[in-house]
């Protein structure tokens, strides 16, 4: 069955019978001025029809009805105007993704409807065989009245969006523009729900028709608006995780900062008592390294050394003179000997008697 048939089986058909021709013209032409798809295809098809109204109010349509030869092709004729408004109300009803992703297979769809009323219409015995200028007049201008069925730039562009399988984050923007012009009055939310509501809708009636190709392609929409409801969750809460993060951000760095005042400042006397000792420790290895330059034992003839060791003092008392050449040494900071270091008996003039 093709698609041009399914359209014929979306609607209550039973709702449009009983409706005859001119009345189904003018609910096409009214549903044409509403379309939200194929708005130009919807219009140029109402513009061909009106010509076709037109010629059917100068002839008596329930008199021709009367006639078999007659009532069969207006039957005819009938039903293909049913289908074309079918075709006409789904560019307003169905879904705006579905209608994109199908947008050629629809300007088919209006190129076959006009050429099949057309041919219906020349069916009619006394319409081809009436004798009357005006009518004559009439259908030459309608078979001259060939329109042209096609799809937008536009339609186009968004058609390539929706079926491509990785859209780039620009794609997905534009996406959302043009969804949220089809559904102006709903959010962005609202109009995503409810696409993906008609889109199931759209999936078991191709499901039911056992038409493969077209359930891959409107899965593909249905998973295309799951994919883009979802990143809109994500960009409406990552600004309230951000601000949160800044905030945590804040309140750590000044935490840090006054912990960090409270911690410095009373070691600042420390760090200096501190470094004053590492001097005075390092002064005192440079000076024990200097010492152990010269070829010496431990050092043991600091002033200091002399009271803490009793075995120093003996030998500064039994050796004066190596003791003293030991300080001499680490005091002008070069070898001294012991002979430089004696001590000399005072002169006689200062000896007493």
């Amino acid at each position: 069955m093709s698609t041009w048939e399914h359209f014929g089986e979306i609607a209550n058909i039973a709702q449009l019978a009983g409706v005859d021709a001119i009345r189904l013209i003018g609910m096409i032409v009214q549903a044409a001025h509403t379309a939200r798809m194929h708005k130009k295809n919807c219009r140029q098809f109402a513009q061909h029809l009106k010509l076709i109204g037109n010629l059917l109010e100068s002839l008596r349509i329930s008199e021709l009805k009367k006639y078999p030869e007659t009532r069969e092709p207006l039957e005819q004729l009938e039903d293909a105007l049913r289908r074309s408004y079918i075709l006409v109300n789904s560019c307003q009803d169905r879904s705006y993704l579905y209608l994109l992703a199908m947008g050629w297979n629809i300007v088919y769809q209006f190129r076959r409807a006009q050429n099949e009323i057309d041919r219906y219409l020349k069916l009619v015995p006394l319409i081809t065989l009436v004798d009357n200028a005006r009518v004559r007049e009439r259908l030459e201008v309608i078979e001259r009245d060939q329109r042209e069925y096609t799809l937008d730039d536009e339609d186009q562009k968004v058609q390539s969006l929706i079926l491509n399988p990785e859209p780039t984050k620009n794609e997905t923007i534009a996406l959302k523009k043009t969804l949220s012009c089809s559904y102006p009055n709903m959010c962005f939310n609202e109009a995503l729900k409810k696409e993906n509501e008609k889109l199931q809708l759209e999936l078991q009636r191709s499901q039911s028709n056992l038409d493969v190709s077209q359930c891959e392609v409107i899965q593909r929409l249905i998973d295309v608006t799951e994919t883009v409801a979802a990143n809109a969750v994500a960009e409406k809460s990552s600004p309230v995780k951000e601000s949160k993060k800044t905030e945590k951000r804040h309140s750590d760095s000044s935490y840090e900062k006054e912990h960090s005042f409270h911690e410095t400042s009373p070691k600042k006397s420390a760090s200096q008592k501190t470094s004053r000792n590492t001097s005075s420790v390092s002064s005192n290895h440079e000076l024990l390294s200097k010492k152990g330059s010269y070829g010496h034992d431990e050092w043991h003839t600091d002033l200091l050394g002399c009271c803490s060791e009793p075995l120093l003092c003996l030998k500064t008392f039994f050796y004066p003179c190596g003791t003293f050449s030991r300080i001499a040494t680490v005091a002008t900071n070069r070898h001294m000997c012991a002979e430089k270091t004696k001590i000399s008996p005072p002169p006689s003039q200062y000896m007493e008697p």
